[in-house]
């Protein structure tokens, strides 16, 4: 068995490749950031914040950018002696309600050892709870709500913590509201008076093209790799397979990390473009993977329809020629098939999480509609599907379908 002993020919600081990583500068997002900054200049001012809504998929800077021009803001307002500035930063993604929002907001203000329980109280002396603590901090306060749309339509705290102030709930403390997003529907989804008031100010952070995105990380490349260990083709290859993916600086700098890591373990002290092409793999598999640990067994079975009519070269396809086959493979399995529009709100969340791509049709009187394809490689999908459904025969005959089609 071999010994532990450090790796150098590649990497001289692999973190600078992370997403935790904060440059000294933020590329390729000047007119997001002069945005940005008018939007928080109130805090600035003395006046009262602004409510910032900032929305764009995933890996385009929207955090990167909020964590540094609030970083940034802190340190500027020093110069200040009137202003009295606090920023909360809260992750939504476990929390599905105002409820659960405001009693993690109401923990994070109080000392240990004074928390409140999670249930037990009606919402209304939640809310006061929180009032009250942010009244003891006093001045400005920022909460930054980071994927905020997973409170989903129970947003009564979005509606009534802006109006706080001027509803005589607060006296000493004047709070902002930022709300940050992947879901481009989810403003859409809210209640019209809290539209109005969150979305007091929008922000829309596009994918990152092809040029941004190797501007990105070749001013990575100087920190994060050795001298001399990297092809010169190689950052374009990886912002190319990301801007045409996803338009993500995560993905690329995945991709280019992976690759790394990959030409390490292989002993070789050049990445390639070779290298480039297995963590592109790679990467594709585990996001297949991730994606079907948040699916339930009907959406597998969704997916595996999808996968079905691709192995017959039958894809992109509507949902209704999709769901024949879902309920096909159901009775087959001996599982018991959703109704339709069911099955259409999965085909959506493997949409959501980039295992299908779905293309707007539109037919004039008869109303639009949208058709599915797979949006990784068959095989990728094939594989994530054979480690959760036990149907060994019918996944050996899709495998064989496709091959005789020459699916990818």
């Amino acid at each position: 068995m071999r010994r532990f002993t450090r790796k150098q020919n590649i990497f001289t600081n692999k973190d600078a490749l992370n997403e935790s990583y904060q440059p000294e500068r933020i590329q390729e997002r000047d007119e997001e950031i002069d945005a940005y900054m008018n939007a928080l200049q109130p805090v600035v001012d003395g006046w009262e914040p602004n409510n910032i809504f900032v929305y764009g998929n995933t890996g385009v800077g929207k955090t990167a950018v909020t964590d540094f021009l609030l970083d940034r803001l802190r340190e500027d307002i020093e110069q200040y002696d009137d202003i009295d500035l606090h920023v909360l930063t809260l992750n939504c993604k476990t929390l599905n309600s105002s409820y659960q929002v405001a009693i993690e907001l109401v923990n994070e203000l109080r000392p240990e050892g004074a928390e409140i329980s999670s249930t037990g109280y009606p919402q209304q002396t939640i809310f006061k709870k929180l009032y009250t603590e942010l009244d003891k901090l006093g001045g400005t306060v920022l909460i930054v709500l980071d994927e905020i749309d997973s409170i989903g339509t129970r947003d009564e705290l979005l509606y009534e913590l802006p109006r706080a102030r001027s509803n005589d709930k607060l006296t000493e403390t004047k709070v902002g509201l930022i709300g940050v997003s992947n879901d481009f529907k989810f403003r859409d989804r809210l209640d019209p008076r809290v539209q109005d008031t969150l979305c007091e100010r929008e922000l829309h952070f596009p994918p990152y093209d092809a040029p941004e995105l190797q501007n990105i990380l070749e001013s990575r490349v100087d920190v994060a790799l050795a001298e001399g260990s990297l092809e010169d083709s190689v950052p374009r290859l990886c912002a190319a397979l990301a801007a045409k993916d996803s338009g993500s600086a995560r993905q690329a700098l995945d991709l280019l990390r992976l690759a790394g890591e990959h030409a390490e373990n292989s002993d070789d002290d050049v990445i390639t473009e070779s290298h480039v092409e297995a963590a592109k793999e790679m990467l594709e598999q585990e996001r297949v993977e991730e994606g079907m640990r948040e699916l339930t067994v009907n959406g597998h079975f969704a997916l595996l329809a999808v996968v079905s009519m691709a192995a017959r070269g039958d894809t992109p396809c509507r949902t209704r020629r999709i769901y024949e086959e879902y309920t096909d493979l159901c009775q087959f399995a001996g599982v018991d098939p959703l109704a339709q529009r069911s099955v259409h709100n999965h085909l959506s969340d493997l949409r959501m999480l980039g295992i299908l791509t779905a293309e707007e049709n539109r037919s004039g009187s008869r109303g639009n509609y949208y058709s599915y394809a797979l949006d990784v490689p068959f095989s990728s999908a094939l594989s994530a599907l054979s480690d959760v459904l036990s149907l060994e025969e019918t996944l050996t005959k899709l495998e064989t379908r496709a091959q005789q089609n020459d699916v990818a």
